[in-house]
């Protein structure tokens, strides 16, 4: 562990000398870190450390050959497609067989209204935290906003609540595998699994083997398309910071430490004593979400996590019908990052505009965001749509959110990783409120 350390301790170093205007000794402390983190990783295996180490590397690449690394992000769209193109598949397998093979049709509706009631108080809390946390900080106000930005970008119609309840449900099960509408395909997987257990068993036994051999096969490609993990992790951050440049960022510092004290006060007051109060293991709960939360947090997409995030759950002693129910309708209504960063931008909008919210329009505000987070979608910035339409719904000046888009990339990884270990989370507490969560087992890697 002192070696890991000792690298890391050269790349930071590294960092601060380039920061400070020596460019050449920042250059070679970070490329000896590096080095130091690669023979390190040339002995491990362990998938989690070598996207650790693709993080610097993609940084260090964007910093110092941004030609090079403006080309590289092909490369976690490359593994962003292989992800879309397993997750429906392995949620119609993994589905079926929890429900279907295990007898667990009367449980399912049980759990499907605990996990609403769980969604909606975490998400809620999250929303509070973050609002506290921008009140107190008030990093908007003072913002200098550029001339000319007041154009308000065309924004969708903010939805009702019954239209989010009508897209809950699949108009077309092939329109919706191709437009990847997770929720829609974990709802048809359930009422056909539903059906499925319905059926006398004579009848239900051929299909069951089969179902159960796609799970298997989807779980090992799984595994074949997360060692691209990594060499993602990597592009993404190298695409990144070619792009936007480090010093761009440091406006907008005050924004994204504030978030992230925001989200240090959300896994101490809510993540950890929920655990404690449902007798998680915490250790090997941590041991469990550590590399799907780690690629998430890379890749900025919750979705990409996925498929990896119901296998570790499923070997932490979830059971494979409450890991594969709870863990995508999670991706929908209990995106708790994402929750924490929609209170504090929309606040961040208002402070930046000069404007004092009441505490009534805080209150509508909040409101607002509770019911329209709740379709945000797996993947990078689609909450920015979400804020936009509730800016608009509570005439607040929408020329702010593209100020925060200079940093929120940074603010993205720390929203996905809290929305991916709240997911798994939320499918570890719900088991043990039903008395199915197994001994935890050692993770692989």
């Amino acid at each position: 562990m002192g070696i890991e350390f000792a690298a890391a301790a050269l790349w930071l170093a590294g960092i601060g000398a380039g920061i400070a205007g020596m460019r050449t000794v920042g250059i070679i402390l970070r490329v000896a870190g590096l080095g130091l983190g690669t023979a390190i990783g040339v002995r491990r295996s362990s998938l989690l450390f070598w996207t650790l180490l693709a993080m610097p590397i993609g940084i260090e690449l964007g910093i110092d050959a941004p030609h090079v690394a403006a080309q590289t992000r092909f490369l976690g769209d490359l593994f962003l497609r292989l992800v879309r193109m397993i997750v429906a598949p392995l949620l119609f397998a993994t589905i079926t067989t929890g429900i279907a093979g295990h007898g667990q049709l009367r449980s399912i509706g049980r759990v499907a209204i605990k996990a609403l009631v769980y969604f909606e108080v975490v998400t809620t809390l999250g929303l509070v935290i973050g609002a506290i946390a921008m009140q107190i900080a008030g990093a908007g106000w003072g913002v200098s906003l550029a001339a000319g930005s007041g154009a308000a970008p065309v924004v969708a119609a903010q939805q009702s609540w019954q239209q989010i309840v009508l897209n809950i449900f699949p108009e077309n099960i092939a329109q919706a595998v191709a437009q990847n509408q997770v929720l829609q395909v974990a709802l048809f997987s359930v009422l056909f699994a539903t059906a499925l257990a319905m059926l006398p068993e004579k009848k239900r036994a051929p299909l069951l083997p089969v179902l159960q051999a796609l799970a298997d096969v989807m779980f090992q490609l799984t595994r074949i398309i997360m060692l691209l993990a990594p060499v993602a992790a990597g592009a993404a951050l190298a695409y990144t910071v070619a792009g936007t440049g480090l010093s761009t960022l440091l406006p907008l510092l005050k924004l994204g430490v504030t978030y992230y004290v925001a989200l240090t006060a959300f896994t101490l007051l809510v993540q950890l004593p929920t655990l404690v109060i449902f007798r998680i293991p915490i250790r090997g709960f941590i041991a469990a979400v550590s590399e799907p939360a780690s690629i998430g947090f890379a890749t900025t997409t919750s979705e990409a996590a996925l498929p990896l995030a119901m296998e570790r759950m499923e070997e932490f002693g979830v059971p494979r019908w409450i890991v594969s129910f709870v863990i995508p309708t999670g991706y929908s209504f209990n995106m708790t990052g994402s929750s924490v960063y929609l209170s504090m931008a929309a606040i961040f909008c208002a402070q930046a505009a000069g404007i004092h919210l009441s505490l009534g329009k805080l209150v509508a505000m909040l409101a607002i965001l509770m019911l329209a987070s709740k379709g945000v979608a797996g993947v990078p910035r689609a909450v920015l749509v979400v804020l936009l339409a509730t800016a608009s719904a509570v005439e607040l000046p929408t020329a702010p959110i593209l100020l925060i888009l200079g940093i929120d990339t940074l603010m993205d990884m720390g929203r996905t990783l809290m929305n991916v270990v709240g997911n798994c989370r939320a499918a570890a507490i719900l088991a043990r409120s039903e008395n199915a969560l197994g001994e935890a087992r050692q993770v692989a890697g």
